[in-house]
C-alpha cells in the first residue's frame, strides 16, 4: 500500500470510508436501516482492525458523537488508524465541528461536501474561511469536500485549503439544504463523473476521490479502473464497505486498488 500526504499528514492512499457505519447507504431507507442494524460497535471495530491488517492507515469519518465514541474505544484497544475528520452539519456549524475534530484526536479535517455545495451556491463562503483558519490555528491540515465542480473552481481562487475531497457524482441538490436526507431520490449521472474527472488534473491540491463506486452502483473493477486513470500520484480514494454483503469486500477492494492504481 502506497502512502501520500494530506498537508503534513502521511497516510495510505486507500482511505477507509465510514458512511455505512452510520447508516448512510445512499440506496434508500431500508438499506440505511440494514446498515445501522448490522454495524454494532463490535463490528465497526472488526472492520477498523481489518483495515489495518490490509495496510490502510487512515479513515475518513464524521465529527458526530457516535463515530467519535467508537473511534475512542478502538484507539483505547490499540487501534492505530489516523482520523481524517469531516464536519457534520447535524452536529452544528463548521467551527463547532472543527473544535470537535481537534478535541477528538483528528489529524486532518475537511468541510462537509453538502455544506460546501450549499455555501458556494448561496454565497455564504465566509464560513469556509473561518473554518480553514481555525484548523490552521490548531495545526491541522484543512480540506474542502464537494459534489460538483463549482465548489473546487471557487476553492482554487478563494480558499487556502490543503486538500480537496472530490465526489464523482452530484446525487442531490444542496442549494436549500446542506444535509443528506434519508430516502431522497439520488441520481448518479455519468456526465457528473466525467466533469469531475476532467477538472481534477488541473487542481493544485491533493485530492481524495470519493463515491467512485456510486454508492454500490458501479462494479468494482470498472470503478477502480476509472479512478486509476484520473488519480495523480499524490491522490487518494475513500471507500466504505458493508461486509454483510460480502465479508471479503474490503480485501477485494484493496487488491483492486493495489493492482490498478500506480
Amino acid at each position: 500500500m502506497t502512502n501520500a500526504k494530506l498537508g503534513s499528514v502521511n497516510v495510505s492512499r486507500f482511505l477507509l470510508g465510514s458512511n455505512p457505519f452510520s447508516g448512510f447507504s445512499h440506496q434508500g431507507v431500508d438499506r440505511d436501516r440494514d446498515m445501522v442494524r448490522y454495524y454494532t460497535t463490535a463490528r465497526i471495530k472488526e472492520v477498523l482492525f481489518g483495515a489495518e491488517r490490509l495496510g490502510i492507515t487512515g479513515i475518513v469519518a464524521r465529527t458526530d458523537h457516535h463515530v467519535m465514541r467508537v473511534l475512542r474505544e478502538y484507539w483505547d484497544e490499540g487501534g492505530k488508524l489516523t482520523w481524517c475528520a469531516q464536519t457534520c452539519p447535524g452536529v452544528g456549524p463548521t467551527e463547532m465541528c472543527v473544535r470537535e475534530a481537534v478535541s477528538g484526536g483528528a489529524k486532518t479535517c475537511h468541510i462537509h461536501g453538502g455544506v460546501m455545495d450549499h455555501l458556494v451556491a448561496t454565497g455564504q463562503t465566509d464560513e469556509v474561511k473561518r473554518g480553514i483558519d481555525l484548523l490552521h490555528q490548531h495545526g491541522l491540515p484543512a480540506g474542502i469536500a464537494g459534489h460538483n465542480v463549482r465548489v473546487f473552481e471557487w476553492a482554487e481562487k478563494h480558499a487556502e485549503a490543503d486538500y480537496y475531497m472530490c465526489c464523482y457524482y452530484n446525487p442531490t441538490p444542496r442549494e436549500d439544504n446542506p444535509e443528506h436526507v434519508h430516502g431522497a431520490t439520488e441520481l448518479y449521472r455519468e456526465d457528473d463523473r466525467k466533469a469531475m474527472a476532467a477538472l481534477i488534473p488541473a487542481l493544485r491540491k491533493p485530492v481524495i476521490h470519493y463515491k467512485i463506486l456510486a454508492a454500490g452502483r458501479n462494479k468494482p473493477d470498472e470503478a477502480f479502473a476509472f479512478a486509476a486513470k484520473v488519480m495523480r500520484p499524490g491522490d487518494f480514494v475513500c471507500v466504505g464497505v458493508f461486509p454483510q454483503d460480502d465479508p471479503e469486500m474490503l480485501r477485494k477492494d484493496v487488491e483492486l486498488f493495489n493492482r490498478l492504481v500506480k
